[in-house]
């Protein structure tokens, strides 16, 4: 019966384990849907495969077509829309182009604030496909408001439509929106739709100057079916740089918003396997089933009314969908936890159920644990990356066999704790609880200081107390104590668990060793459970071989496949000035592609006095001296250059003398800057700014560029010196080159300027 009993406590804990997991995405039914106010996945998809046919970067002729295509549809709505075409600038990122935004607006019954939808159109340059990002965004809006429409309500609130351009290249096309457009005024709150992988959950984020409360509180009364959120994500997003076009309308327009957006399959991300057919359609329905909730509420109420003066604490919870409480809250809680567990030690102690050395000494297995497990997690996980070197130029750091990783470190862990406290069976099981509540209060007394969003970590501390106080107080029957104990376990595994996945698919691999102190944290608030498992061998035996068996399925799977491609990278630049020409590669390990290249005689490193610097801070890895191939370059002309108020005017005009895709403009040196204009347009809102060494801009040609034209305002006797870095997408259809192609198993590195003719040369002004 005893043995019974512990195996119905194990199942409990895997399937809450399972539970978690899967409570916070649908399923695909089956059922074709006639209703045409439902939204229609099929229609979604329709769409979907004919705007990621290829990659639409903002210039290039296929972005044209699928604006052509947003256009049409909207008019098959019967909504009129316009195009906004406007030159932005991004101060962060030094990047600039002319944005061409589809805008569209359906009026409502009142005269409130306006309820925005949001996505992209563009895709990265030059290789993604963009069917995810945020090709599933367009599709969702486009396929949701013609449900909405078909249903002929009338709501309360304008609904606006954006269909943003160049948020790849900068936010540029919100940006343009926010700081230009005369309907940004009205707006009262944004719904953003975007992604960052193929597949998973779509969490919401929210974005404000203010607190959450209000916006919480109205998400929850729009009553999405499996909302997927929590304030540490919340709280950790705000203190990351990552930004979406939801960022500008906050920072520029001071307007709330929601993000929804999926981040699992990363390994898709930017490149040109986020296509249609490896989209997740579970993922692309939960972002149906946001659109559908909040369009619904946020239609109909006061959007003057979002912003609050306080924060909550939300998560997901069993049963409830969300539970959330004040910031005000923490601190209480924190103090009733400390209470509570002093008092119930405290007799426990009297009782002479609890030993005060045997609690002591049950620090020496938890501590032990958590320092192990974490660092033979990081230091194994930078074993793997040098054992497999072609990790590395997987860039954004999470692997096609990621998931097996996780799942490994996961049972590697566990072995690890069993295998440590398998050398204290003699103590109390009680003693040895002590030292997880400990930790976890401590664990929550941090939090309170420096990260609240994560209070609700508190709450599997109180189910430990709970726990506790069961083994000081009453006298249950061992048999029942396993499935009395993993019942009130169950929030603390369905809180934590996803976080485990969550972590290293969000922020890379190399956040392993977070997973590992996070199952520690659950095994120790567990081990009441654990401990009551008398042959608790087996389960170590069991994680040990998993994890072995899971080793074993990532290293056969450590390659690459036609589903699995392997990113590589080759780059020809021409320096125009001294007529000296290099290849260049972002990759670490070679392939057949970049060893037509890179056979013989290159140098590991940087081009010497190479401006070129992609995304992550990623630099060429080799370059090798070739022969110049005379390629063309842009034709500068001085338009003014003068002095005015002791101050020298300079305006000058980019003329391409072939394709170009962007120019890169580097300082060589500080300069002030009083004024710096881009096609008209003011940098910096106009205001003087001191330039250090560096980026000065990156300007990305729109299709309807025919030149680039840029002034300066500086000081009268200042002389810089700028390089011109002209880049073009042509490098294997330029007929100067004779490259062979890529196999079906490789694919251009993404994050980086890639199949790529640059031509540098310095403009003395």
């Amino acid at each position: 019966m005893r043995s019974t009993n512990k195996f119905w406590a194990i199942l409990i804990i895997a399937f809450t384990i399972f539970w978690a997991f899967n409570d916070s995405i649908p399923t695909v039914s089956s059922k074709v849907t006639t209703d045409k106010t439902k939204f229609s996945l099929d229609n979604a998809l329709y769409h979907l495969k004919n705007i990621s046919k290829r990659p639409h970067y903002t210039g290039s002729n296929e972005h044209k077509e699928v604006q052509n295509y947003i256009i049409n549809e909207l008019k098959k709505l019967g909504l009129s829309s316009e195009i906004q075409s406007q030159t932005a600038i991004n101060k962060k990122w030094k990047a600039s182009t002319t944005t061409e935004n589809i805008i569209t607006r359906i009026k409502g019954s009142e005269n409130g604030k306006a309820l925005l939808l949001l996505t992209h159109y563009d895709s990265n340059p030059h290789s993604s496909i963009g069917a995810s990002d945020a090709g599933s965004g367009v599709v969702t809006i486009l396929e949701g408001v013609r449900a909405f429409l078909a249903k002929k309500e009338k709501v309360k609130n304008d609904i606006i439509i954006l269909f943003s351009d160049a948020e790849e290249l900068g936010l540029l096309g919100a940006q343009a929106f926010v700081e230009n457009h005369p309907w940004s005024k009205d707006i009262g709150l944004v719904l953003n739709f975007e992604a960052r992988g193929s597949g998973g959950s779509s969490y919401m984020l929210m974005e404000t100057n203010g607190k959450n409360k209000n916006l919480l509180s109205e998400f929850i009364k729009s009553n999405p079916n499996y909302p997927a959120a929590n304030s540490l994500m919340y709280s950790v997003y705000k203190k990351l740089p990552n930004d979406t076009d939801l960022t500008v309308f906050r920072e520029n327009g001071n307007i709330n918003g929601f993000n929804f957006a999926f981040i699992d399959d990363h390994f898709d991300y930017h490149t040109e396997q986020d296509s249609y057919e490896r989209l997740n359609k579970e993922s692309l329905l939960h972002q149906a089933d946001y659109f559908t909730s909040s369009l619904n509420h946020f239609s109909n109420i006061d959007l003057t009314l979002l912003d609050s003066n306080e924060d909550f604490v939300f998560v997901n919870f069993p049963l409830i969908k969300m539970l959330s409480y004040p910031f005000s809250w923490v601190f209480p809680m924190l103090i009733l936890a400390c209470l509570l567990f002093l008092i119930v030690f405290t007799i426990g102690l009297k009782r002479k159920k609890i030993t005060f050395k045997g609690s002591l000494k049950g620090f020496i297995p938890f501590v032990l644990s958590l320092i192990i497990s974490s660092v033979i997690s990081f230091l194994l996980w930078k074993l793997l990356v040098f054992i497999n070197p072609q990790y590395n130029d997987i860039l954004h750091g999470f692997t096609y066999n990621g998931y097996q990783y996780i799942a490994a470190f996961s049972f590697l862990t566990l072995w690890i704790l069993f295998k440590i406290y398998s050398y204290f069976k003699n103590e109390k099981t009680i003693d040895l609880f002590i030292a997880p509540i400990v930790v976890g209060l401590i664990l929550n007394i941090f939090i309170f200081q420096n990260l609240k969003g994560a209070a609700f970590l508190i709450i599997p501390v109180y189910a430990s107390i709970l726990i506790l106080s069961i083994l000081v107080f009453m006298n249950v029957r061992k048999e029942s104590k396993t499935i009395l104990f993993a019942i009130i376990s169950i929030p603390t595994i369905y809180i934590i668990i996803p976080m485990v996945q969550l972590f290293p698919v969000g922020l890379g691999l190399k956040m392993l060793f977070i997973a590992s102190i996070l199952i520690t944290l659950v095994f120790g608030y567990l081990l009441p459970i654990f401990i009551q498992i008398k042959n608790k061998s087996i389960l170590q035996f069991l994680s040990g071989l998993t994890a072995i068996t899971l080793f074993f399925i990532a290293t056969v799977n450590n390659g690459f496949s036609i589903d699995k491609k392997k990113p590589n990278s080759l780059v020809f630049i021409q320096n125009s000035d001294n007529n000296t020409s290099y290849w260049a590669t972002y990759n670490n390990v070679f392939d057949s592609y970049v060893s037509q290249v890179f056979n013989l005689d290159y140098t590991e490193g940087n081009i010497p006095e190479s401006e070129g610097k992609s995304k992550y801070n990623t630099r060429y890895t080799h370059y090798k001296k070739t022969e110049n191939k005379n390629i063309p370059i842009s034709k500068i002309e001085i338009d003014i250059d003068t002095i005015i108020n002791e101050k020298r005017e300079i305006s000058f005009t980019i003329f391409p003398s072939r394709k170009i895709n962007k120019y890169e403009l580097y300082n060589t040196a500080p300069i002030s800057i009083y004024s710096f204009c881009i096609n008209g347009v003011l940098y910096n809102q106009g205001k003087s700014f001191e330039a250090n060494k560096g980026t000065l801009l990156i300007y990305q040609m729109a299709n309807s560029d025919k030149e680039l034209s840029i002034s300066l305002t500086l000081d009268k006797d200042s002389k810089p010196t700028i390089i011109l870095n002209e880049v073009s997408y042509d490098l294997l259809s330029n007929p100067k080159f004779n490259l062979k192609p890529r196999n079906e198993t490789m694919m251009p590195m993404p994050f980086v300027t890639n199949d790529a003719i640059i031509t540098s040369k310095k403009i003395k002004l």
